[in-house]
């Protein structure tokens, strides 16, 4: 009895390991990330980051950018904007359709429209229309690849999931991107449906190279009560 008890832990051990270590995932790509739409379009609230390392030379654009994003909808958080090759640290609330920012070389708060700077409102980043969870139901050909343990403390079973999204979707999230063309995306989805992070390649700036962002989602259930400034 010992020996076959030692032994079926033995086999579960082993099938976990292989689930966190490069196992296929099972199921069906296109209902996980509508799942995963659905869980983050539901929730509270997020906290958001968004960043790249590839802003293609002489554009002036996000570099970096991060904060918390509720179902208000509202959003508080920092951007990190480059203009004429100098980044600037800008402070950004948006709040009952209204976004204001310290502009670079300002002190004050201005309200302000972000297509004017080729941005989304922030505020709608986790909306069905312009935001993430756009993002998610408008990808196609969705595959799912490996599971692995990550995450806070490597807690988290993390699925790949590929794709692409028609540029008009991507366009109607960041209005400085190109229309004209198909973006690659790579999605990390947790066991519980909530996306943690997506990398969009793509041409995120008319008549520039292609680039990628790399968006990730954390804090769901985020409660957050955002005031203008």
């Amino acid at each position: 009895m010992r020996s076959r008890l030692v032994a079926a832990v033995a086999v579960i051990a082993l099938a976990a390991t292989a689930c966190s270590d490069g196992e296929k995932a099972d199921g069906d790509a296109d209902e996980v990330l509508a799942a995963a739409a659905d869980t983050l379009e539901s929730s509270s609230g997020v906290m958001l980051s968004l960043s790249t390392d590839d802003l293609p030379d002489g554009v002036n654009g996000i570099v970096e950018a991060e904060g918390a994003v509720t179902d208000a909808p509202a959003f508080e958080g920092t951007l990190t904007v480059r203009v004429a090759g100098t980044d600037f640290d800008v402070p950004v609330v948006s709040v009952d359709d209204t976004v204001w920012a310290t502009v670079p070389l300002t002190t004050t708060w201005q309200d302000i429209d972000p297509g004017d700077y080729g941005a989304p409102d922030p505020s709608r980043l986790i909306g069905a229309d312009n935001g993430v969870v756009a993002l998610l139901r408008g990808t196609e050909e969705a595959e799912a690849g490996e599971s692995e343990r990550g995450g806070q403390d490597n807690r988290e079973i993390l699925t790949t999931y590929t794709g692409t999204i028609p540029g008009e979707v991507v366009k109607r999230v960041i209005p400085s991107s190109s229309a004209a063309h198909d973006f690659d995306v790579t999605y990390l989805v947790t066991e519980d449906e909530e996306l943690r992070r997506a990398e969009v390649t793509g041409v995120f700036y008319e008549g520039s190279e292609e680039m990628t962002y790399v968006l990730g989602v954390t804090d769901y259930g985020l409660e957050k009560t955002i005031r203008k400034p």
